[in-house]
């Protein structure tokens, strides 16, 4: 065998010395780390702390929305013909029974013309008609000639009265068509896009219309809800039926397409009677005046409808933090201790949460600085009034 030297007996005592001391040092270390927070004298980081309290506030659920005039009319030719004059341009106001486009109408007059021929011609066969009948109804009465003459000549005089009846309506039916050549507008609104040009053929059987005009003295803003949101919706409100709930619905807001508020408040009209059984969705209107008209169809945006919530607890968003998909606070424990506790938000409101557990009232938390802190550090609370931060920035 060979002899173990001295060397390798004083390197195997260290080793098992090191075994021994490892422990007491990792000990002390984990001891030193946990307490270096709460060392007498060590000087605190200053955090400013709310005290959690109850408020009435005002929450919003938005909805996406689309706009549409309250009369989107396509303006279609009821006559066929060349399109002669073109009275308004692309995006024009339009008053009612204003000008806009005309068909070529030397057809039309002729045909009236003709008509008109026809019916002078039926009014004098008429006329014979009557003249005949009254010659031969003294010689009726005098037995000069037998009644069937008279029965004849009453009936060439009611057929008479027939073609002149007929001819009449020829005559207006010619008059009408004659009327549409000069396309008027239905009613006051806005002028879509031309895709016709002067002097394009056009037709009742075209498949584009002349344009369409587009009523916005007041618009229409459609929007769904899911059917959670149609139940939510009936146990707000107030009302035996759905149209009770309407009626009983505040004013609502328009967020344009930019994140601005439209300047006018709508009301919520109607629901529509089923779900899109696509979508799972049902359709609520709400209409908006528009007298400057500064909204169009086609524009988008979001409905916010108001929700009065009383008695909630209300925190700044800025005093949470999330992490895994949760919403957290760093309450003040005693000793001025911080320790982050989870909670659930019910609303949203400008920049605060409305709270419905997680949290008691009158608990103090952290307001700012979150980053910084850790489970079990201690912080020298400065208390900050929570009216102070509503009356800067309120709900």
């Amino acid at each position: 065998m060979k002899p173990v030297s001295t060397k390798t007996i004083h390197q195997a005592g260290y080793s098992r010395l090191w075994w021994f001391i490892l422990p007491v040092l990792l000990y002390y270390g984990c001891e030193t780390a946990a307490s270096k927070s709460n060392i007498p004298g060590q000087k605190h980081a200053s955090l400013p702390v709310i005290n959690v309290e109850a408020r009435t506030a005002t929450t919003y659920r938005k909805f996406s929305t689309s706009l549409e005039g309250t009369k989107d009319v396509e303006i279609r030719p009821q006559v066929s013909g060349y399109l002669e004059k073109i009275y308004v341009d692309e995006g024009a106001h339009v008053q009612k029974g204003q000008p806009l486009f005309k068909i070529d109408d030397k057809l039309y007059r002729q045909q009236l013309n003709n008509a008109e021929a026809s019916l002078l011609a039926a009014k004098a066969d008429l006329e014979t008609a009557q003249i005949n009948l009254a010659k031969l109804a003294p010689l009726v009465q005098h037995r000069v000639i037998s009644d069937v003459q008279l029965r004849e000549a009453q009936a060439a005089r009611d057929a008479a009265n027939a073609s002149v009846a007929e001819a009449t309506a020829v005559v207006g039916t010619a008059r009408i068509n004659l009327g549409y050549t000069l396309i008027k507008a239905p009613a006051e609104g806005y002028i879509g896009k031309l895709p016709f040009k002067q002097g394009s053929l056009v037709g009742k059987n075209t498949s584009e219309a002349l344009t369409t005009l587009s009523a916005i003295g007041h618009v229409y803003a459609y929007f769904s809800m899911s059917e959670a949101d149609f139940l939510a919706f009936k146990h707000q409100f107030a009302g035996e039926t759905i149209e009770d709930k309407i009626k009983q619905m505040p004013p609502v807001d328009l967020v344009m397409a930019d994140g601005s508020i439209y300047p006018e408040k709508g009301k919520v009209e109607t629901v529509l009677g089923r779900f899109d059984k696509t979508m799972g969705t049902i359709s609520f209107r709400a209409v908006f005046p528009n007298k400057n008209g500064l909204l169009r169809s086609g524009n988008t945006g979001e409905i916010k409808i108001p929700h009065l919530v009383k008695d909630d607890l209300v925190i700044p968003q800025t005093a949470t933090f999330e992490l895994q998909d949760k919403v957290f606070v760093f309450t003040v424990e005693k000793g001025n201790k911080v320790t982050s506790v989870p909670i659930s938000v019910s609303a949203v409101s400008g920049h605060y949460y409305l709270i419905s557990k997680g949290i008691q009232p009158g608990e103090k938390i952290v307001f700012t600085g979150l980053d910084r802190l850790r489970d079990g550090m201690v912080i020298q609370p400065q208390n900050i009034s929570l009216d102070s931060l509503l009356q800067a920035d309120p709900l």
